[in-house]
């Protein structure tokens, strides 16, 4: 018997999964369309869709709520540490060893959730393929380690030093701009290309005949998925300027802004550099290199707290005297962070992560104002504004245009079938009066 396997598109092209088939001859593609015909697996399958979307969108809210809390907790936590223990890199340093525990915590749901379970050895083995087919060798833990590792450190590290200089609030809406500084180091690095979409000239001739013509308008939302790309850029550098603004472009808070900048910009590399070097990962690669970067922060970076200890950069008096509490606090909910964002991406919708980030900055604002009772001036709240916008433009799907074309599509479908609706039900009506009042019509040749 042979096989005919079914030639699908890339499933970058789709938003929702596409499922691979195999033609069948003979008998069982016989009874395949039978049980593709039958109104009660259509329903079935109706059912399971449903199901699905539900528990997606379920387990959205519920990350939604944890990933934006555990960082509005980190960033708090950060803060009310400051009061007494001023060591950011210690604490960066204190929170990145944490990252060792990414992979066993894994490790441990597989254990309890796969239907068939692998021993700790052999999952190490396949989560190692990130680093290539031989899996993670020394020449490779230094080659790929060490960069990723620094730019982690930095971007934490600026990110801890900014909140010394303003309000959780303020920091954490700067940092949104990562989004766009991705956009543009993928622009320089990756050749990613955003421009040359060309659209035909609009006249008083044609017109008519570009507003529709499928596509044209598919030309013309190609522009716009490139216009709302540079105009999310635009709006993320303005922010920045404003908040800048702020106080007049001198003391702390300029400083402070550019600490942010700093570290948005760090963490837009460090996911660029990610991308071209090691590629997409799943969420076992993903846990394994997180738990790399935390041994190699333990291992080759343990000496930069010391030498700040010993030249009274950063200084404290004993062990004992250290915040362990605040400490293990920001640690752990660093590291809650880091994992809901990886199982997120597995239990729900990428882009309710990302709304979950962006929700920690009214999180963080209302702690400020509850708590610290700081007074937003309208510069500000206006810069942290134009940053949150340009963050949600930067979430619209690669392929929104493609949707809207086919809900365009889809309202002219509709509204053709509505007119040959009410045509029908016109006649109708008018045969019913005829012949009421004892008339015939009689159709002309």
């Amino acid at each position: 018997m042979k096989k005919h396997s079914a030639r699908v598109a890339p499933l970058a092209a789709y938003g929702t999964s596409v499922l691979t088939a195999s033609i069948i001859e003979g008998e069982e593609a016989s009874e395949n369309r039978t049980e593709n015909i039958n109104p009660d697996n259509n329903v079935k399958t109706r059912c399971q869709t449903c199901t699905s979307a539900f528990f997606k969108i379920f387990w959205g809210f519920l990350v939604i709520l944890s990933v934006s809390s555990s960082w509005v907790g980190t960033t708090q936590i950060v803060k009310v540490t400051y009061k007494n223990f001023h060591c950011p890199f210690f604490m960066t340093w204190f929170s990145t060893n944490w990252n060792i525990m990414f992979f066993p915590v894994y490790y441990s749901g597989h254990l309890a959730s796969a239907q068939e379970k692998q021993t700790l050895i052999k999952k190490i083995r396949e989560c190692s393929r990130i680093f290539g087919e031989e899996g993670l060798t020394l020449r490779l833990f230094l080659k790929r380690t060490a960069p990723f590792s620094i730019l982690w450190t930095l971007t934490n590290y600026l990110y801890l030093l900014a909140l010394k200089k303003l309000t959780a609030t303020d920091v954490s809406a700067l940092f949104c701009c990562n989004k766009a500084f991705v956009f543009l180091l993928s622009w320089i690095v990756l050749k990613d290309k955003f421009m040359g979409v060309r659209v035909p000239k609009i006249t008083d001739t044609n017109l008519q005949t570009i507003l529709f013509t499928p596509h044209d308008i598919k030309k013309l939302l190609n522009l716009l998925d490139t216009t709302k790309t540079i105009v999310a850029a635009i709006m993320a550098i303005t922010g920045i300027v404003m908040m800048a603004y702020a106080d007049g472009f001198h003391g702390d808070s300029i400083i402070g802004v550019a600490l942010v900048v700093g570290s948005a910009s760090t963490s837009a590399l460090y996911k660029v550099l990610f991308k071209m070097f090691l590629g997409s990962a799943n969420f076992g690669e993903a846990a394994y290199f997180i738990s790399t970067l935390g041994f190699f922060n333990l291992i080759f970076i343990s000496s930069a707290p010391v030498i700040l200890y010993f030249t009274k950069v950063e200084y404290w008096s004993s062990f004992s005297a250290l915040p362990w509490g605040y400490l293990c606090g920001v640690a752990g909910l660093w590291l809650a962070f880091n994992i809901l964002v990886n199982v997120g991406v597995v239990l729900t919708y990428p882009i309710l992560i990302s709304i979950g980030t962006v929700l920690s900055v009214p999180g963080n604002a209302a702690v400020d104002l509850m708590k610290h009772e700081v007074i937003f001036s309208m510069v500000r709240l206006t810069a942290t504004t134009i940053i949150c916008i340009g963050f949600l433009l930067m979430l619209l799907p690669e392929e929104w245009d493609e949707i809207t074309l086919r809900f365009i599509n889809r309202l002219k479908e509709k509204k053709n079938e509505d007119q040959t609706e009410d045509t029908t039900e016109s006649s109708v009506h008018t045969r019913s009066r005829s012949r009421a009042n004892g008339t015939v019509s009689i159709p002309l040749a």
